[in-house]
């Protein structure tokens, strides 16, 4: 049986933003070890909360 490969998703402007803020917090080691889904929700909400300041700015 032969396993069938995952398709990378495109990233989109959004996804960059997120990881160039994860970076930022010092959380993309934690990110690329553990996975996004191991983020505390502090840690998600800071995240979201700045990525929704900066989106905000752009308008």
């Amino acid at each position: 049986m032969s396993e069938i490969a995952k398709k990378k998703k495109e990233l989109t402007a959004q996804d960059l933003l997120k990881m160039e803020i994860a970076k930022e917090l010092g959380l993309w080691e934690k990110i690329e070890k553990f996975g996004w889904g191991e983020l505390t929700a502090e840690e998600s909400g800071r995240i979201g909360g700045m990525m929704y300041q900066r989106m905000k700015r752009r308008d």
